[in-house]
């Protein structure tokens, strides 16, 4: 009896070291960065974790800056991000609810096919896109981005969200149509309301990636003042003469900084939304 209350309180012991280890993993990287954006100077490296004195001179930088356009990358990356997020998150929608409430022909091969491409790296395609825009006259422009991004949303969230509806009863659907409800008014007066965890977790993560990408804007894009703010902070530290490291840190905190927000206030429903869409394949 004693042997097993030990075993107990060691393992849990242990578990607590381990979590403890991997929070402390966790933050210290991205408390190192904040503190960083309040140091003065240049240089991250610093004889203290926290800085002798503190200034808030790099955020008003970024703002007041000529050689640097943070303001307007920022609201670049923002424009992207939300066109992306809104037709990205309506394509997955339409995709899902035909594959999850009609049978068709090809089903299975569409099912499959989308499995199928989601596993190669997005990477792989992206001098066959770059030949297809630039065909286009697309290069060097936000709708470039947006089309890409939006278009290969369905890709990523379609079998999360094909998983969600499926636990949404079929009787009500055919309860609407008893009624005369078409099939596009059961998708927007049931479907959608329904729906709402399932959408806020595909919505945050169609933000989140153009948001933060950088190898596909950095490729298309050419114009300073058409660069997302990821390419704008990697021209800060490009090269030694541009290694404003402090600067960077500023620029990081104030991208994260929204997603934080985001994911802080709607954590219940992303939790749901995943949760009940890994339920059912």
């Amino acid at each position: 009896m004693i042997g097993r209350k030990l075993a107990n309180i060691i393992r849990l012991a242990v578990s607590y070291i381990i979590l403890i280890v991997l929070a402390i993993s966790a933050l210290y990287p991205a408390i190192w960065i904040v503190l960083g954006s309040l140091r003065p100077g240049k240089s991250l490296y610093s004889k203290h974790f926290i800085p002798d004195q503190l200034t808030l001179v790099h955020y008003k930088e970024l703002f007041t800056s000529q050689v640097y356009l943070f303001g307007t990358w920022y609201m670049n990356t923002l424009k992207i991000a939300l066109c992306s997020m809104l037709i990205g998150v309506l394509l997955i929608l339409l995709t899902s609810y035909a594959v999850s409430r009609f049978r068709f022909k090809g089903r299975q091969t569409a099912l499959s096919t989308l499995l199928i491409l989601g596993m190669f790296p997005g990477f792989m395609s992206m001098i066959a896109i770059y030949l297809l825009l630039k065909e286009f006259h697309l290069l060097d422009t936000h709708l470039a981005l947006i089309i890409v991004y939006a278009a290969g949303a369905p890709l990523v969230g379609t079998f999360i969200a094909k998983g969600f509806l499926d636990t949404i009863p079929r009787s009500l659907d055919e309860a609407a149509r008893i009624d005369g409800a078409s099939n596009f008014g059961i998708f927007a007066r049931i479907i959608l309301p329904l729906s709402r965890p399932m959408i806020t977790y595909m919505a945050l993560t169609q933000f989140v990636g153009p948001w933060v990408d950088f190898i596909f804007a950095r490729l298309i894009l050419r114009t300073k003042e058409n660069w997302t703010v990821a390419v704008g902070m990697w021209d800060m530290v490009n090269t030694i003469q541009n290694s404003n490291f402090t600067l960077f840190s500023a620029g990081a905190v104030l991208i994260a900084v929204p997603i934080m927000i985001l994911f802080a206030f709607l954590q219940r429903l992303l939790v749901d939304g995943l949760t009940a869409g890994a339920s059912k394949g």
